[in-house]
């Protein structure tokens, strides 16, 4: 069921529920403290970048150490410009007029060469003679320079690593240490200022919306259970399909009850580092208890509460079972005042762990189901709320058509429905609009463009004529809803079914029908086009599902009788072998899943050869008009003609509709007479 649109505090404060406790001060707005934040980072980094390019040209100007016999030949031929003596070393200064070749392409404008300090009086002597020569002693020597050319990008790069990872990761307060914010809880808060999603929004699970009124009505009135001495259930787990609603029922909750709504995902527990998890669990049980009452809403919870002890004990694997150790602990530690409920959804509770679902932790376990035709109406009713219906739309005919479709799939139909009445330049959703998104849906986009040979439309016809017929005389299948070979999805050709009513069994005879229907495409295709084709694949694959299923998981087959032989999906893959019988079962359940698909396929065999005429009217129809109803389907077996436009007809349309558009934009010719009588006379 889609969700409506849903606001998130995302202020780091805790929420509070009791109107009546103090709060705290107000904080600057999140996102000015980040924006804030951000620009003091930026600065920081152009302004050491400015100094690593200053020291990086600093030690590309920096003196080259020579041989003083070569520091003297240069001296001689007055190469330096400046002299400077040095307690150690003698520095020579290039003048720019005699920098060499050989120097520019080493980049160097200085050289020096190294003394002793004992003979410094002497090379001060030696240079006397240049103007420029001076003595520079110990008190005058720098040793800054140096020091930051040798080790300044190391204390660079240690300063980018304090700022930009360790100081942001300890400044997050998720504990002591390095991890700093990996042990936080990543946890979503919606307080009662910012949840519009009540118990209205919801709709067709009408059990379990009863079922949770005990949880709002405590979270409204705790003192009214525990006048009596009762005990809230500490935790509800809501299990269904995927898209019946389970998150969306949590939401409603929490807007019914007015509380904050703490939502986190199962993944989220888990991280690289080993502890995480159970640290985000800690933490984020910490902030519910502080304020309580409120809801903790565990979205995909079998992501880390599978069965511990499966057989694989390392790697995140490890991680896993701290966290789930961390959940059962955090559940078992509530008092009976702490009005903190948890909420769990999963569409797997056959693996989850029996000490996570025992009572005491959830409690309750409410079943989310498919709805059913009067719940598909109100799923229909809600979300077309939004929606500019035609006053002739019929969501009760939609809701019969709908059979086993969740409330996501519904939500789904009325969306595709209005983009399609929009780019068709309508003004509101119409019938048929519903019932193509319907299609859509369920069995994929058609490809009406797409181009297939005559001969390959013949077989693709003839193949969907025996699937078509072949459910139209089964008096245990699903009644004929259309026949297509329009490509949609997948498939080249379609043959749709949609069942009466809601089913959640089924029989024997039902599960023949579905046999003898797969057979119907390939016996068709042998009877009219001489050969076989590959587009039986799909149909094989469904049949020998079924046949097995048949045998091994329904104890459908006499000689089998009542016992599970296929595969146990209550446990886990590597605790079973491959197959739990022996060879000459094995050698037994192939007989029988042969037997079935033989006498089925005989069946169906017979079926068709008896409707041979039927057969042939059905797949010249489609060749005609490429989709046939249900009730054209029938038309067309009895000999009937139909009225409505072929494909050429059709296309013959929409060519003339193409031409008449082109002479409308095309300029009108120049007019012949008067107007024209200054024009060119014809060559004629």
């Amino acid at each position: 069921m889609a969700d409506p649109k849903q606001q998130n505090d995302s202020n780091s404060r805790e929420p509070r529920g009791d109107g009546g406790r103090e709060s705290k001060p107000p904080r600057p707005p999140q996102n000015q403290m980040k924006m804030s934040r951000g620009m003091m980072g930026w600065l920081m980094l152009g302004g050491l970048a400015v100094l690593l390019v200053i020291l990086l040209t600093s030690a590309q100007n920096q003196a080259e150490e020579i041989e003083p016999k070569e520091f003297m030949i240069k001296a001689s031929d007055g190469r330096f410009e400046r002299v400077i003596v040095e307690n150690r070393r003698v520095v020579g200064i290039l003048g720019e007029d005699a920098v060499g070749e050989s120097d520019t392409a080493r980049g160097q404008h200085r050289y020096y060469f190294s003394i002793h300090p004992h003979d410094t009086a002497f090379y001060i002597a030696m240079f006397h003679e240049m103007d420029e020569v001076r003595y520079v002693n110990d008190s005058e020597e720098s040793y800054l320079l140096p020091f930051l050319i040798g080790w300044g990008p190391v204390i660079l790069i240690a300063i980018l690593l304090y700022f930009f990872v360790f100081r942001r990761i300890a400044s997050a307060g998720g504990g002591p240490g390095m991890l700093g914010n990996f042990g936080r809880s990543r946890h979503r808060v919606t307080n009662k200022e910012h949840s519009n999603i009540t118990l209205d929004d919801v709709a067709g699970i009408d059990e379990a919306k009863d079922e949770l009124g005990e949880i709002i009505e405590f979270l409204r009135n705790p003192k009214k259970f525990q006048r009596l001495g009762g005990r809230v259930p500490r935790g509800v787990l809501l299990i269904g399909s995927p898209g019946c609603g389970k998150t969306l029922l949590a939401k409603a909750v929490a807007g019914e009850a007015e509380v904050p709504f703490f939502s986190i995902s199962g993944s989220d527990f888990v991280e690289m580092f080993v502890g995480v998890g159970a640290s985000r669990v800690r933490d984020l049980f910490k902030q519910a208890k502080d304020s309580s009452p409120c809801i903790i809403f565990l979205d995909e919870i079998d992501a880390v509460g599978r069965k511990r002890g499966s057989g694989m004990s390392s790697g995140g694997h490890d991680e896993r079972e701290q966290t789930l150790n961390a959940i059962l602990v955090e559940m078992d530690g509530f008092e009976s005042s702490d009005q903190v409920i948890v909420i769990a959804a999963t569409n797997r509770a056959d693996v989850l762990d029996p000490a996570l679902v025992r009572p005491g932790r959830f409690d309750r376990q409410i079943q989310v189901p498919l709805p059913d035709i009067m719940g598909r109406v109100a799923i229909l009713k809600v979300h077309s709320r939004r929606v500019k219906m035609s006053p002739h739309v019929d969501l009760e005919r939609l809701a019969r058509g709908t059979p086993m479709f969740s409330g996501a799939d519904l939500a789904a139909i009325i969306n595709e429905a209005a983009i399609a009445a929009t780019l068709e330049g309508k003004e509101f959703v119409d019938q048929d609009d519903l019932e193509e998104a319907r299609d859509k849906v369920k069995w994929g986009r058609a490809r009406k463009s797409h181009k297939i040979e005559e001969e390959e439309k013949k077989v693709i016809a003839y193949h969907e004529a025996g699937h078509a017929v072949t459910t139209c005389f089964s008096p245990d299948a699903e009644p004929l809803h259309k026949v297509t070979i329009i490509p949609r999805g997948p498939a080249l050709g379609v043959t749709f079914s949609l069942p009466e009513k809601d089913r959640h069994i089924q029989t024997k005879r039902q599960l023949m029908a579905q046999l003898r229907i797969t057979f119907g495409g390939r016996i068709a295709e042998q009877m009219f086009c001489d050969d076989i084709s590959s587009g039986a694949a799909m149909d094989i694959r469904q049949a020998t599902a079924i046949a097995r299923a048949m045998v091994t998981e329904f104890g459908m087959s006499p000689k089998l009788g009542f016992q599970l032989l296929g595969v146990d999906e209550g446990r886990n893959p590597w605790e079973q072998p491959d197959r739990a019988y022996s060879d000459e079962t094995a050698r037994i359940i192939d007989e029988e899943v042969k037997a079935i698909i033989d006498q089925t396929y005989a069946e169906t065999q017979a079926l068709l050869e008896e409707r041979r005429a039927e057969l042939d009217r059905v797949a010249q129809a489609l060749l005609k008009y490429e989709t046939l109803a249900a009730d054209e389907v029938e038309r067309v077996m009895k000999g009937e003609t139909l009225t409505k436009p072929t494909v050429s007809d059709l296309l013959k349309i929409e060519q003339d509709k193409s031409n008449a558009e082109a002479v409308e934009a095309s300029p009108e010719p120049p007019a012949v007479g008067d107007d024209a009588a200054g024009a060119l006379p014809s060559p004629a």
